[in-house]
């Protein structure tokens, strides 16, 4: 595949032309210092546009190639802090999401042309979010607590998915080690997703999701980490009739390119599951912390 071929080599120039960077003596840059896990103080501002491009030609439903199908999401998160303390951010979530299959090239998401019965797009979902750090003492563990308003009235149009047509309460809980030397970290992260409203309106409805992962970064400078990452989901069904599950594995790089604003660019592939897609996924997202 072309589009892959070009992602994965613009991925690897970009890694490699700054795995040459200076390490440079401070004090630590934001990917550092500032994991998921750790909060942002009162009157400050953590903004993050996370863009999601997964792609298949292969599933559990068949054998041998499918159709290209793919799905692109882009993610906007706005958080601030409030009190004197670091435990407590509030914030939004917008998800914004172009689809395409009947075998259209996977960079066809980026044409935005509804055309209707291989193409939809728009903006998906809107979430209130707060974060917090349930134990005073321990600030490397917090939780993220976010609720889903989906903004799509039918999930599927002519035979395209473009969302899920229900409300979601998501619960993330993060927690991150720093190895002594501050070259090596481990990162975990529990994802759960409660699903619900009427069983008609989505297949996802009544259903519990639970997505942990493992993250480990190796710092070559204070303002450059690889990483490598493993993921496992589960979709346990409630009440609608359908389960799923899928594990991915891959890796990736992070860079700091200034003191409020850093870089990151993943790619997973999902290398087994059950009543699932096995794509891959191409992921690039900006970080701004002032």
């Amino acid at each position: 595949m072309n589009t892959k071929k070009v992602i994965l080599a613009t991925i690897s120039l970009f890694v490699l032309a700054i795995g040459f960077a200076q390490d440079e003596e401070d004090q630590g840059s934001v990917i550092q210092t500032l994991t998921p896990s750790k909060l942002i103080g009162k009157g400050q501002f953590d903004i993050k546009w996370f863009n999601n491009l997964y792609t298949q030609t292969e599933s559990t439903f068949s054998e041998g190639d499918e159709p290209r199908q793919t799905f692109f999401t882009s993610t906007l998160e706005g958080y601030t802090g409030i009190g004197n303390n670091k435990r407590w951010n509030v914030g939004a979530i917008l998800e914004f999401r172009s689809n395409v299959v009947g075998d259209r090239d996977a960079l066809d998401v980026f044409k935005f042309d509804g055309e209707s019965t291989t193409a939809r797009s728009g903006l998906t979902s809107i979430a209130p979010s707060v974060k917090f750090v349930p134990f005073e003492k321990i600030n490397n563990f917090s939780v993220q607590s976010s609720f889903f308003i989906p903004l799509v009235d039918n999930e599927s149009e002519n035979g395209v998915f473009l969302d899920q047509n229900g409300f979601i309460w998501q619960n993330r809980f993060f927690y991150d080690y720093t190895f002594p030397g501050n070259k090596f970290q481990v990162f975990g992260e529990l994802n759960s997703e409660l699903n619900f409203g009427k069983e008609e309106d989505s297949f996802a409805n009544n259903s519990l999701r639970l997505t942990p992962g493992v993250f480990f970064s190796y710092f070559p400078s204070s303002k450059f980490t690889i990483l490598a990452l493993a993921q496992h989901s589960e979709l346990i069904d409630l009440g609608n009739d359908f389960d799923q599950n899928f594990t991915a594995l891959g890796g990736g790089a992070k860079y700091q390119l200034t003191k409020q604003l850093n870089i990151e660019a993943l790619y997973t592939n999902f290398v087994d599951g059950r009543n699932t897609g096995l794509g891959e996924t191409f992921n690039i997202g900006l970080r701004a912390v002032f």
